[in-house]
């Protein structure tokens, strides 16, 4: 095993303990509610089982290695956080979609919360990066091996891995002093912020502020991107020929369909502050950035790599592929 991939599993689990001794310790005392019943897929309750198929096919797609096996460093990290990101929340979808008994402890909850958030947080300030990568490659490509080295490659990531795990802690040790006692149904397919907030017993009205705190953090990412990519695109326009301009696109376009996908979903999910959507579009958004854009992302970067090609042929058809070539798959 990679010694990067066993030193980021052991973070996982001492944040996992350090999470749940935090939570035991501080649980406030007036809660009486000590587990959570999601609301699932209420529109679809008929077809549970038709999409238990279709979302498991989804996840063992997006946690076969084989679709992740990049030329870059950033995404090759990029890749490995997709991975733990969705394994997050999928599972426990996956068990609900399945059970009469759709529950979770508050624990468990706020453990959800934390590993997808956390994941989240530094995949979103990891495409950042990228994008400043992608500006510094385009816009000062001879400067760009002195600039980019890769020790500090390795700072940047470490730091977007930090940053998105250690920003979490005080709101989650917030959240788990709350006290919770009424209604235990979480209006979503996972444990969520907003959701959960709304069944505390206590003043609502600090949902507003969770709500400041995210979209100052997801609006500070797009401009960031944003303004990388609208310097990049005035550069590329300028190549004087069709062909350099055609390869300069390719570096970038990968990465400007991933942010787009991921960022654009996230925004309809917290940028709307106190707008209320139907229990269904919420479901499709929230779908959309935990489990879609994940789904896609490989994809997207590998359209054309041939490696890309031969993993799809192994996952759908691997007997084929030990007697036959990978095009009579």
């Amino acid at each position: 095993m990679p010694l990067n991939i066993l030193y980021f599993k052991t973070c996982f689990l001492n944040f996992r303990f350090l999470i749940f001794y935090f939570t035991m310790v501080r649980i406030n005392q007036t809660t009486t509610v000590t587990e959570f019943l999601f609301s699932g897929f209420p529109q679809f309750e008929d077809g549970r089982l038709l999409f238990f198929i279709l979302l498991f096919v989804i996840y063992i797609f997006i946690v076969d290695t084989r679709l992740h096996n990049p030329m870059y460093n950033f995404i090759s990290i990029f890749s490995f956080l997709e991975i733990w990101y969705t394994t997050a929340t999928i599972p426990k979808m996956l068990s609900n979609l399945i059970s009469r008994q759709r529950i979770i402890s508050m624990i468990g909850c706020l453990l959800q919360m934390y590993f997808f958030h956390s994941l989240g947080n530094s995949e979103g300030i990891l495409l950042t990066t990228m994008a400043i990568d992608r500006y510094i490659a385009i816009c000062n490509p001879l400067h760009y091996p002195i600039i980019m080295t890769p020790r500090l490659c390795a700072q940047l990531s470490a730091g977007s891995y930090i940053f998105g795990f250690l920003v979490l802690v005080p709101e989650i040790a917030w959240i788990s002093t709350l006290p919770f006692c009424g209604p235990n149904e979480i209006h979503q397919i996972f444990c969520d912020f907003e959701p959960v907030l709304r069944l505390a017993c206590t003043d609502t009205s600090m949902i507003l502020i969770e709500d400041v705190i995210h979209a100052v953090a997801i609006i500070f990412s797009v401009l960031v991107i944003a303004l990388s990519y609208i310097t990049v695109i005035t550069v590329i326009l300028r190549i004087p020929t069709v062909e350099g301009r055609q390869k300069a696109f390719s570096t970038c376009a990968a990465h400007l369909g991933v942010f787009l996908m991921f960022y654009g979903s996230v925004s309809l999910m917290y940028l709307r502050f106190s707008a209320t959507f139907p229990p269904i579009l919420d479901t499709a958004i929230a779908l959309m950035f935990a489990v879609l854009a994940p789904f896609f992302n490989p994809t997207i970067y590998s359209f054309r790599n041939e490696d890309m090609k031969i993993a799809i042929k192994k996952l759908f058809c691997p007997q084929k592929m030990v007697n036959l070539s990978s095009d009579q798959c």
